[in-house]
């Protein structure tokens, strides 16, 4: 007993004689104790995670990427796992849930002089490094051996550095520039080795190392089940995988990613989920982290088509619904216990002081046993006079937080179609005929304050196109079809096929507009002097975190629009494009934006370019993918740049187009016969 003890404690208090400069999370056989570069319940030394950051910076395969990160995440679980909760949000480059709205996105200039301050080198000299560069981190790194101090200062911690970041962050007010720069010079003076690239980077706003938050959650899952926690593992549990075979060993990792993505999908809090992760297990997750009011969860989204022929084929043999798709803002409303509510956009950002006038109708709107709910609704422009809808934009000309109540011009009506939570219960693994009962059956109807979705259920073309047509007379944009009582639940955060869009004006061979961010202007000529006379835009790759060219827009720009454009991008340019931003020389824009405007842009086709970067190597090993006779719809305000259409989406409308799929069914063909 005395020798079992001993080997326990031998195996808990092990002093790791690895140094924090040697640190090597790519190890082969990695342990979680042997190979860490700190002791039982110290700090997780930050170099350790900035040498995490740089192994996986260099790493190209995905597979890699999340092995690396899960030894370190074994390491903390098991030496230090009070660290676990910021490691995790330092690996996001975040600071908070996002609806809590805490974001850094420090400037490039309140860095740069920090850096200058602290160095001794000059801002023009900073400037001229970045440009050959093009990262900021870098330049910092590079910098920081320029530095002499008399005293070496306390080495950064995880926990330490996160503390001061969230400090930045929550800095407002007049003097609070000077105030964040004299933080950051007390962080970079502290800095080692690659710390002071990724510290610079996490201030800046953009890690830049290709790692998703798929990555991060399989990552968990792997270390949590490899290195488990929770009632009942004894300590010296360190590599729960040794000894099975490669394919179990495999689907157990596989099934503990599962767990641990679908909590956050119902629950995406990891204030929440990592304590119950690191006193429950993993197998507890199920059953603490489920929906709760006042959190919001990623909507569910509607996959495009190209017609009612197409909703028809994929929805054979199945009961189905129509309603009509209204064009406004999503809006969550989360009703709580005590009485408190809020709403949700669909990115997580908190709405509610943006809907004074939708919380105070809410009481007469709820059932009296009605206690708490989420509904997943439309919050749509209303005319009160004409008793009708307005078109989105005239929503987008509401104040987008601390409205007055007393103050509002723009009314609005919220449009429900879903019910995700009733009274203690979530209902998002219940079939949509069911949840759309409890909301019917659940809640008051006024005309122009809440209503419930136009609908319809119907079988053949002719009944879903005059009902698509009623909706545009009725200002919507078109139809969504959803499944009745097949595959029929709420897939939180995914673009289903169970839910279909058909739009109106879809032109045939794209099936969907786009969301794009601009990312650069190209100065007008003529009667666009003084204008900007066309725009480079981009779509958003969260994998690699970088915004890739897809196109260039000029055409088709009304000149209201161009002079709206004009005056709003002369405020958001920058001396040279972001190291995340990726394009061509061909199509160098007079002058670089910032991304921060998300447009909405319909398209004739898709093609490979040579040159535009969008999706580079999905469909083509080398080329991108670029837009043909691309046209302005309008600004999205109520999507961020990173919250625009996705490279994966767009690689999947290229395939998606109709003379795509008929090379593909000729080639297909050809190859048969060839065969035989």
């Amino acid at each position: 007993m005395e020798c079992e003890l001993m080997r326990r404690n031998h195996i808990v208090f092990f002093r790791s004689s690895v140094k924090d400069i040697d640190y090597n999370p790519k190890k082969s056989k990695y342990h979680p104790i042997d190979d860490a570069c700190w002791k039982h319940k110290e700090k997780v030394p930050y170099l350790a995670l900035a040498k995490t950051f740089e192994a996986i910076e260099d790493t190209s395969a995905r597979l890699k990427m999340i092995e690396i990160l899960s030894n370190f995440l074994r390491s903390v679980i098991v030496l230090s796992p009070d660290d676990l909760l910021c490691c995790i949000y330092l690996c996001l480059n975040q600071l908070a849930p996002a609806y809590e709205g805490l974001e850094l996105g420090v400037g490039d200039t309140v860095l740069m002089r920090a850096i200058a301050q602290t160095t001794g080198r000059s801002m023009d000299l900073l400037k001229s490094a970045l440009h050959e560069k093009g990262d900021l981190g870098l330049v910092a790194e590079s910098s920081r051996s320029t530095q002499k101090m008399m005293f070496a200062p306390a080495k950064l911690t995880v926990p330490g550095v996160f503390s001061k970041l969230k400090d930045i962050a929550n800095l407002t007010g007049n003097s609070s520039q000077s105030k964040k720069v004299d933080k950051i010079k007390g962080l970079f003076v502290a800095c080692r080795q690659s710390e002071a690239r990724f510290v610079i980077r996490s201030l800046s706003g953009k890690l830049r190392i290709g790692l998703a938050e798929q990555s991060v959650l399989t990552a968990l899952g792997n270390a949590s089940f490899l290195s488990p926690t929770g009632q009942g593992y004894p300590p010296e549990i360190l590599d729960a995988g040794k000894g099975l075979a490669a394919d179990i060993l495999k689907k157990k990792m596989e099934n503990n990613a599962l767990i641990i993505k679908t909590a956050y999908c119902e629950l995406p809090s990891y204030d929440a989920i990592i304590p119950v992760l690191l006193n429950d297990g993993i197998e507890e997750l199920p059953n603490k982290c489920r929906l709760t009011p006042g959190i919001p969860l990623k909507p569910m989204l509607a996959h495009p088509t190209k017609g009612v022929t197409e909703v028809l084929r994929r929805f054979e043999n199945m009961e189905f619904t129509c309603e009509y798709k209204y064009d406004g803002e999503r809006a969550q409303i989360h009703v709580l216990e005590n009485g408190d509510i809020c709403i949700y956009s669909r990115n997580s950002e908190n709405n509610t002081s943006k809907y004074p006038d939708i919380i105070s109708r809410m009481p007469k709107i709820l059932n009296d046993d009605v206690k708490s709910c989420v509904i997943d609704s439309e919050a749509v422009a209303w005319d009160a006079v004409e008793k009708q809808i307005q078109p989105f934009q005239v929503l987008s000309h509401r104040k987008r937080k601390d409205a007055d109540i007393s103050n509002i011009k723009v009314q609005v009506c919220v449009y429900a179609f879903d019910l995700l939570y009733l009274n203690g219960e979530s209902l998002v693994q219940q079939p949509f005929r069911k949840r759309r009962e409890l909301l019917r059956s659940s809640f008051k109807e006024t005309e122009g304050e809440f209503v419930f979705a136009t609908s319809m259920i119907a079988s053949n073309t002719e009944a879903i196109e005059e009902f698509l047509d009623l909706s545009i007379k009725g200002n919507c944009e078109g139809l969504m079809v959803k499944t009745l009582d097949v595959d029929a639940t709420y897939e939180i955060a995914k673009r289903s096929h169970n839910w279909l869009k058909v739009k109106k004006d879809y032109l045939e061979g794209v099936g969907d507009t786009l969301d794009v961010v601009v990312i650069g202007g190209y100065k007008g000529n003529g009667k666009r002097t003084g204008w900007y006379g066309g725009f480079l835009l981009a779509i958003y790759d969260p994998d690699n975190e970088e915004f890739q060219s897809i196109c260039k827009i000029g055409t088709g720009l009304k000149d209201e629009d161009l002079e709206t454009h004009t005056k709003y991008f002369k405020e958001q340019v920058i001396d040279q494009p972001k190291p995340y931003y990726r394009w061509d020389n061909s199509h160098e824009p007079d002058e670089w934006f910032e991304a921060s405007q998300v447009w909405e842009i319909k398209a004739a086709d898709l093609s490979i370019s040579p040159t535009h970067r969008a999706a580079a190597g999905m469909v083509d090993p080398e080329k991108g993918i670029s837009l043909r006779f691309p046209r302005f719809l309008r600004i999205r305000d109520d999507k961020k740049p990173e919250d625009a259409t996705s490279a994966s989406q767009v690689a999947d409308m290229y395939r998606n187009q109709d003379q795509i799929q008929n090379q593909q069914k000729s080639t297909k063909t050809n190859d048969e016969e060839e065969f035989y």
